[in-house]
């Protein structure tokens, strides 16, 4: 078992959740309430990594990573350091790749909210703040608990796009996904098949956890 690496594949996915989740409440319920020239472009521009092979979106975060690229060289600029192969890179292409998992189901539970609600709510004295954190998020929870879950599972086991912009790094890259592989590659069949027992394993763990959570807050509002 490389502890290293599931070590590297927790730290990445747990970083992954803590700064998508804001953005998914935020670009979830912009694109669920607000009505705006462009908005199917944006939500497309959302979901696309969905659709596009993960070796061809690590390809071109890669290449934008670069410090020939403008972004790499404004990043290299105010860090001194370079993203390609390195923790923080892997972990900004995991933000880009799973977009769409922490977007979507909190969009759809945002949109399911009748706009009356709120209306409601401010008549009833109360903030837009206010009616967001006692009226909105309650009610989009179980749309929360969801990305949350995806977000996890999905960077947990993402291979493509983590193997093209940060290598095979021990300690630094290297997730359990890409152990497997290496193990696979080198014929140890008994190694790959432990270390993708325990990524199942932690995997479903995970996700039983938070639903298992998200089932009890809706027993107890029931």
């Amino acid at each position: 078992m490389d502890w290293t690496a599931l070590s590297v594949s927790l730290r990445l996915a747990l970083m992954t959740c803590l700064l998508l989740i804001p953005v998914g409440l935020w670009l979830g319920r912009t694109l669920a309430r607000a009505r705006f020239r462009g908005k199917s472009l944006c939500e497309a521009l959302v979901a696309l990594p969905l659709v596009m092979p993960p070796t061809v979106l690590g390809f071109y975060l890669m290449m934008s990573f670069g410090r020939d690229a403008p972004f790499g060289a404004f990043w290299h600029r105010l860090t001194g350091e370079g993203l390609n192969f390195t923790f923080t890179g892997i972990l900004l292409a995991s933000l880009v790749a799973s977009l769409p998992f922490a977007v979507q189901p909190i969009q759809r539970a945002f949109e399911a909210i009748p706009a009356n609600l709120s209306e409601a709510a401010w008549c009833s004295g109360l903030s837009p703040w206010q009616t967001f954190l006692r009226i909105e998020l309650p009610l989009v929870w179980p749309g929360v608990i969801s990305a949350l879950a995806l977000t996890f599972a999905h960077t947990l086991g993402e291979f493509g796009v983590i193997l093209m912009v940060g290598g095979a790094i021990d300690g630094e890259t290297r997730t359990l996904s890409i152990a497997i592989y290496d193990r696979v590659q080198a014929f140890d069949e008994t190694g790959a098949g432990i270390m993708s027992a325990m990524l199942l394993l932690v995997s479903f763990l995970t996700i039983g956890v938070v639903y298992g959570l998200a089932g009890r807050r809706r027993w107890r509002h029931a």
